[in-house]
């Protein structure tokens, strides 16, 4: 594992959903139903913070809506590393900008990631925290065309605006910003993410059997 002084100064950011069967994963629900669709989901949260948990970041934030009070977070979260906190109004980009803001301006760099890349691996996490020893910004690009995952030590409002999110171009441009930033960026290995029914086939088989048993209720 690495040495926890390559990650003191840096906060790892999960933005979470709580999962609300019909709210959760609604692409999904055409194959799993809805409550499959908010177990999957709840499966995938339960992983990020498990890989979150294995590193050694010190500083572990769980970013979510729709409310901290909502009796889902006290059960899932059981160690003392996570810090429960609530997302802004607004889409994603505006989510996301405050959260890397807010943490930036007190001194730390920040690493954004969501609960959809089982690839995104404790390893993985790990790479992407030295690498922004190293370099302004760090990225996890995915297979549809987004990412899994941005790292960065400082913030500027471009890599957050005017982006159509849920797209394929996402990766893109924002690897096009930072260049037009001049900051250097370390890109990771192309992973994938859940977000269709052809998605589902890749899932490790840890995931499997409970998917499939509460989507045929």
């Amino acid at each position: 594992m690495k040495p926890p002084s390559l990650t003191r100064d840096t906060t790892l950011v999960i933005f979470a959903k709580a999962p609300e069967p019909g709210l959760a994963k609604t692409r999904l629900i055409p194959a799993l139903g809805k409550k499959g669709a908010a177990h999957l989901a709840d499966l995938l949260l339960q992983n990020a913070v498990k890989e979150a948990l294995a590193t050694s970041f010190e500083s572990i934030e769980l970013c979510v809506t729709p409310d901290m009070e909502h009796p889902y977070w006290s059960s899932l979260i059981t160690d003392s590393r996570i810090q429960l906190t609530q997302q802004v109004d607004g889409h994603l980009g505006e989510r996301m900008s405050a959260t890397a803001k807010r943490i930036i301006d007190k001194g730390r760099s920040v690493i954004l990631t969501g609960t959809d890349c089982p690839p995104l691996t404790t390893q993985r996490l790990l790479a992407a925290a030295s690498a922004l020893e190293q370099h302004d910004s760090v990225i996890y690009p995915v297979e549809d065309g987004g990412y899994s995952l941005l790292g960065i030590q400082q913030w500027h409002p471009s890599l957050f605006s005017d982006i159509p999110w849920s797209t394929d171009a996402v990766a893109n441009i924002t690897l096009n910003r930072l260049k037009h930033l001049q900051w250097s960026c370390w890109e990771g290995e192309l992973l994938w993410d859940v977000d269709t029914p052809n998605d589902l086939s890749r899932l490790p088989s840890r995931f499997e059997s409970p998917v499939i048993s509460w989507s045929l209720e």
